[in-house]
């Protein structure tokens, strides 16, 4: 499918009534895990998509151009509406935590395993085993806080056990900053996996900045803080990526692009008839605004970057189940960190003095809410909670359920 050669849906006929915009919400008991985290994962991309326009605004003189751009905001806004209003009321916020984060797991690690730039693949791999681990620090905490475990809403697709202890994820601030893909040489599927995986972690960043103080205890507002501080990482590690020298108008471009090709990969990919249909309206409203820009661009820049793109959209991207795939690179990559723009163990990071002068910073004395969630849980119950569907964990010091090791025996795992 080339988008730019479809008709799509024309835009005055993309503003929708408030009936049709509060969309009819999906039965937590019975929805397909990958319908749940499609949908969180397009929610994220229609948000990025709305603050982009935001921006580009900001930066825009001319009048005409700032209105051509709250049209597509104000549709982009609408769909943003109608996708994360199927996330139905009765759903806690930690069961939409958990589909956030094996949204996050799933989702990188297909991408990863098609990738074909090695340094980006690395970023994904990367950041994988931390979100990884957040879907373990939080299945633990829903033990004393939601009635529901939380391999009744990942099902058996995804495993939930320790990654890249959160422990040892904070960083220097120097320490995430990336080398980034240029534009003019790199794949479109490297591009689109950039674009994706930036909406992505922000999307998650921004809910745990707004629900983390939601929670009575402090233990859950500890966590939500402890590790939307991560995903704070995560948006400058993935957000280096991507080329600052693009124009407004290619990453304009760029943008409603991704958004078709996502949508696209939804359609083809979802199981249940009704967010089928869902995600057809919203490629034809895409395509329909892909159009929009590459016109404007031609306007301001003189240029058609349609010419940039292929004539078809590459493989659809898939959520699937990443089992192996996950364990793999836990088993390789367990004490890896940020080292510059390179990631590499701990025990051979140049900037190893920095990483303690700033793990110092951080966990400081006995408290360290990602081990406290582990260690409170080991006391009630005798043992940490997991879901371990394909044996042991691959990780010798990780194995162990009843005690919890501390991050010098972590960081010095050879």
């Amino acid at each position: 499918m080339n988008p730019f050669e479809e008709k799509g849906m024309p835009i005055d006929k993309q503003m929708l009534a408030w009936s049709e915009l509060n969309t009819a919400t999906y039965d937590p008991q019975s929805v397909h895990p990958y319908t749940r985290t499609r949908g969180i994962l397009m929610n994220g991309i229609e948000t990025e998509a709305v603050f982009f326009y935001h921006n580009f605004h900001r930066h825009a003189q001319d009048s005409d151009l700032r209105r051509q751009l709250s049209l597509i905001r104000r549709v982009e806004q609408q769909q943003q509406k109608s996708v994360n209003w199927v996330i139905p009321a009765s759903e806690t916020t930690l069961e939409v935590t958990i589909g956030y984060e094996q949204l996050a797991v799933d989702l990188t690690a297909s991408m990863a395993k098609n990738e074909p730039d090695p340094y980006v693949k690395a970023a994904l791999d990367f950041a994988l085993l931390e979100d990884f681990d957040h879907l373990y620090r939080y299945a633990n905490l829903m033990l004393d806080n939601d009635p529901k475990k939380a391999e009744a809403i990942v099902n058996d697709l995804t495993e939930i056990m320790p990654g890249r202890p959160t422990i040892i994820e904070h960083r220097h601030p120097f320490d995430d900053v990336r080398r980034y893909a240029a534009k003019d040489t790199a794949d479109i599927l490297t591009k689109l996996h950039i674009a994706t995986i930036i909406a992505a972690e922000q999307q998650t960043m921004n809910f745990y900045m707004n629900v983390g103080n939601r929670f009575a205890n402090m233990a859950g507002r500890a966590l939500y803080q402890e590790i939307a501080m991560i995903e704070e990482q995560h948006v400058t590690h993935y957000g280096s990526l991507s080329d600052p020298t693009m124009s407004w108008f290619e990453m304009a471009l760029l943008h409603e692009y991704c958004e078709c090709y996502l949508y696209y990969s939804c359609m083809k990919s979802e199981t249940e008839e009704p967010m089928r249909l869902v995600w057809q309206q919203l490629l034809e409203n895409e395509i329909t605004h892909l159009k929009m820009i590459n016109e404007i661009g031609k306007k301001y820049e003189k240029r058609d970057y349609s010419e940039m793109y292929p004539k078809e959209f590459p493989q659809p991207l898939i959520l699937e189940s990443n089992k192996e795939y996950v364990r793999d690179v836990l088993a390789k990559q367990f004490t890896y960190t940020g080292d510059g723009t390179e990631m590499v163990p701990v025990n051979k990071a140049e900037s190893r003095q920095r990483f303690d002068e700033y793990q110092n910073a951080v966990n400081t004395g006995e408290y360290v809410p990602s081990q406290q969630v582990i260690a409170d849980g080991i006391v009630k119950y005798g043992k940490d909670y997991r879901f371990e569907t394909n044996g042991n964990h691959p990780i010798g010091i990780l194995q162990g359920r009843d005690s919890l090791p501390g991050r010098e025996e972590i960081v010095n795992v050879p």
